[in-house]
């Protein structure tokens, strides 16, 4: 743990070199150290998001949100961004990835970079991330009750949100995921499904599902949150980022 941090808000160069902007926290010692991208959830580029930025940077790590709302809504409350790119069908799947790897790119050019990158996210960015980790070659990553992966979402959702169990073969990094048993979206078969696709081609994987916990039981602001659960979840993180990364 460090207690010297600096964290500010930053441009990237994302997806189709467009600039977007994101959120930057790192420690002020010395590295080598390994970068995090966060991608942030459905809700938005948002104070929370922000928070666990932060964590990652109290505890040595460089990481990285791009702001995935920035060209729709620049600027825009994170309700309100958020609101407008559902209204818009959602984040387009490729332009994920080229802001995910923009990303990526910033973190490996800070100075102390080790050259090593993780991907986390959770709800829609648990998603987005095993679209990262399969699209781009990275070192780490871990989803956080991330639906829609095997099974098609409901009607309502946006149009971006379709199933990507076809992308499994390419995953190219370990894979940590954390579920709620009590969760709808995904639910514990949908879970199972994607832990025997990744048994079968011989991926390296590490699932854990908390008994009593539905979906978004990290989140501290909400009445989802399950501190049992959530203490646990960190520490299976952060272990498994200490050895990947």
């Amino acid at each position: 743990m460090t207690d010297a941090l600096r964290a500010e808000t930053v441009t990237i160069t994302g997806h189709g070199d467009d600039e977007i902007e994101a959120y930057l926290a790192r420690p002020l010692d010395g590295g080598p150290r390994g970068g995090v991208v966060v991608i942030h959830h459905m809700p938005g580029y948002d104070e929370a998001t922000k928070e666990m930025v932060r964590k990652f940077a109290a505890h040595g790590y460089a990481a990285l949100c791009p702001n995935l709302y920035s060209r729709e809504a620049p600027g825009a409350d994170p309700d309100d961004a958020s609101a407008t790119v559902r209204a818009a069908g959602g984040v387009p799947d490729e332009r994920l990835v080229g802001d995910v790897d923009g990303a990526a790119r910033y973190l490996n050019a800070l100075e102390g970079a080790n050259g090593r990158i993780g991907v986390i996210g959770h709800c829609s960015g648990g998603r987005q991330t095993f679209l990262a980790a399969c699209s781009l070659q990275i070192d780490a990553a871990v989803d956080c009750y991330g639906a829609f992966v095997v099974n098609e979402p409901p009607e309502g959702r946006p149009t971006t949100m379709k199933p990507i169990l076809n992308l499994a073969p390419q995953l190219s990094c370990p894979l940590l995921g954390l579920f709620g048993a009590d969760d709808g979206y995904p639910g514990p078969e949908e879970t199972a499904k994607l832990s025997a696709e990744l048994d079968r081609l011989g991926k390296e994987h590490e699932f854990h599902t908390y008994e009593g916990a539905g979906h978004a039981f990290f989140a501290v602001d909400r009445p989802a949150y399950r501190p049992e659960a959530a203490v646990d979840g960190w520490a299976k993180i952060f272990d498994f980022f200490g050895r990947t990364l």
